[in-house]
């Protein structure tokens, strides 16, 4: 895919109800250019997918679409084997539909543990908060890199640098002692706002970060936050706010699930890039 083939997989996906962000294309673009492919029939798109190597360590699936009216034709698995083959060697991940497991592991995907999509709404009940909670801009980047590579297989500082800065959206840290022990970003989408990604040492740093994020959008605005299953505190959490779980996903990996501290994620990034 070239950048402008990009806007035509999103779209895509905003039609399969995926709910990606208006401002997303261009952070995960940039993060591996060379990482998006298309299927073309004559002139025609008709499928496509991402394959996004992070610093050719780690690999993660996303965008698997085939437009419906050329479903069933042998075209999707085209450029699926070409993803896969563009990422040989490397652990790979995906976040893919409960129902399409069996089909992942004929591919040699594993099974690590399943993502909960929780939905909520915007809040202004909220004490004032700005002790510990900064803006994301008034924390080195350095140490926003350091903090965020606890939480994933690979660093992605090119990634990062253009996904905190979307327009519409707030990402805060929590520091403490000067030292970083949380952070989250909410962010528009085609349907409300997503909270993504939300890390933190501990439920209480969470509850505190997740409020003011629910903070930056009115009370009738949807929001949406993907949390690990695995991760009971997160859970906990979603129920104590009386968020309304609607659908999971299989988080799977063709070799070991790399070693994360899942007990610390709060919110996933993004099921596209991970």
């Amino acid at each position: 895919m070239n950048r402008k083939d990009l806007d035509t997989a999103i779209k895509w996906a905003a039609k399969e109800g995926w709910n990606p962000g208006p401002y997303d294309a261009q952070s995960f673009y940039e993060t591996d250019p060379n990482g998006y492919f298309m299927g073309f029939l004559g002139n025609e798109p008709v499928s496509c997918i991402s394959a996004v190597s992070y610093n050719g360590k780690f690999g993660f699936l996303g965008f698997y679409i085939t437009k419906p009216e050329h479903r069933g034709k042998g075209y999707g698995i085209q450029v699926w084997n070409k993803a896969v083959e563009y990422l040989e060697n490397k652990n790979i991940g995906l976040d893919g539909v409960v129902a399409q497991q069996e089909n992942y592991k004929k591919s040699g995907f594993k099974l690590a543990y399943n993502n909960i999509r929780y939905e909520g709404k915007g809040t202004s009940n909220i004490k004032h908060d700005s002790k510990n909670i900064l803006e994301i801009s008034t924390i080195p980047f350095e140490q926003l890199l350091k903090y965020d590579t606890q939480f994933f297989p690979a660093q992605r500082s090119q990634f990062l640098r253009l996904w905190v800065k979307q327009p519409k959206s707030l990402t805060i840290g929590f520091v403490e002692k000067n030292e970083l022990r949380g952070y989250g970003m909410i962010r528009k989408c085609k349907r409300g706002y997503k909270i993504g990604p939300l890390f933190a040492n501990n439920e209480k740093i969470a509850e505190r970060l997740l409020n003011k994020l629910r903070a930056f959008i009115s009370k009738s605005s949807p929001f949406y936050l993907d949390i690990p299953e695995v991760n009971e505190n997160a859970v906990n959490l979603a129920q104590k706010y009386h968020l309304l779980p609607i659908f999971k996903t299989a988080r799977m990996y063709t070799r070991e699930p790399p070693t994360l501290d899942l007990k610390k994620i709060f919110g996933v990034t993004t099921f596209e890039l991970g």
